[in-house]
């Protein structure tokens, strides 16, 4: 099988709750349903953008494929071996496969330990380097890479800029030859100027080592850009995805056009023929989401079917699929005409 139809990261069913405890005896009187039934492929080689609003379950989702949080049911299959059901040893030879870059480079960073050991003790812990000059020479070729001069590797987080610690983050994430990373808001934290410099990093990194991304974010911009699939969040559940032009041209999910139609636009054209859709309501608490369709409270073409009825995936066409009555019963009258 060529590398582009390869899945390298296979997730179905994902579910992870968090107990709420309460009372005396701080009993679990109920649950904070972050992620609910999530399923994705993706492909070795090629990026998948997750985005949505703050709170879906974005992040909580990245952290529990690369098995940081333990997942409350479902499974995670890395290149076909299911990563929950390991020993910890097995799991831990994977970590190298499997890498994360988090979304505040201030606090990601050790501040106690000079840059050469913060990039280069995982190669140590897994015997990627024999010895100390090996890891330094290791260190000085990841630095150059990733855009930062190899003599500050002397030098202590607090004396670099945002955009310098978030590049000494992507350095360490890369120090174990991973195949896999976790971009989870990588670029949120940084000035846009800035922005554009770690993404385009990113990309370039990305066909230079044969990279695979899961890429969180809520900048639809950003997305379009680096992502080759995308799938949208909404209160814990995957409600559309599909390749990124099937989400940004042919969208069906009212969600997903109420998020597009809020992303900026720099074309006074596009401007101008838009039409901004305002979602009605607060995001409803995970630790009760509605019943039916969970989007259904801020809907505007909600039903009394949506309210009771939560709806199934859909394919709309191949590699495009929605959770939506409204966009299933369009879909159908579409194909009578």
């Amino acid at each position: 099988m060529p590398n582009e139809e390869k899945v390298l990261i296979d997730v179905r069913h994902l579910k992870k709750y968090f107990p709420i405890k309460g009372g005396v005896l701080q009993r679990t009187v109920g649950n904070v349903k972050a992620v609910d039934d999530v399923s994705f492929q993706i492909k070795k080689g090629q990026v998948m953008g997750l985005v949505g609003e703050s709170g879906c379950g974005k992040s909580t989702t990245g952290r529990t494929v690369l098995d940081l949080i333990k997942p409350t049911s479902g499974e995670t299959y890395y290149d076909g071996v299911n990563i929950y059901g390991l020993s910890n040893a097995e799991l831990n030879k994977y970590r190298t496969k499997m890498q994360i870059v988090f979304q505040d480079p201030y606090s990601s960073l050790n501040p106690r330990l000079p840059i050469y050991d913060i990039i280069g003790e995982a190669m140590l812990e897994h015997k990627i380097v024999s010895n100390k000059e090996e890891m330094m020479n290791k260190v000085f070729e990841l630095m150059d890479k990733c855009g930062l001069f190899p003599e500050q590797a002397g030098r202590y987080p607090h004396q670099f800029s945002g955009g310098q610690r978030q590049r000494i983050c992507i350095a360490r994430a890369l120090a174990v030859n991973p195949e896999f990373v976790v971009c989870d808001e990588a670029v949120s934290a940084l000035d846009v100027s800035i922005q554009s410099q770690i993404i385009n990093l990113l990309k370039d990194l990305q066909e230079d080592l044969g990279l695979t991304y899961l890429f969180i974010s809520h900048d639809l911009s950003v997305v379009k850009f680096i992502s080759d699939s995308v799938g949208v969040m909404y209160l814990g559940e995957i409600v559309e995805i599909g390749s990124k032009d099937q989400i940004f041209s042919e969208h069906v999910h009212p969600y997903t056009e109420a998020l597009l139609s809020a992303a900026p636009s720099f074309d006074p054209r596009k401007r101008q023929n838009s039409k901004r859709i305002i979602l009605q309501g607060d995001l409803p608490s995970p630790s009760n989401p509605p019943s039916g369709c969970r989007f259904h409270t801020r809907c505007p073409f909600a039903t009394d079917r949506c309210k009771q009825e939560a709806p199934a995936d859909y394919e709309v066409e191949p590699g495009h699929k929605v959770r939506c009555h409204f966009a299933l019963e369009r879909a159908a009258k579409n194909a009578q005409e």
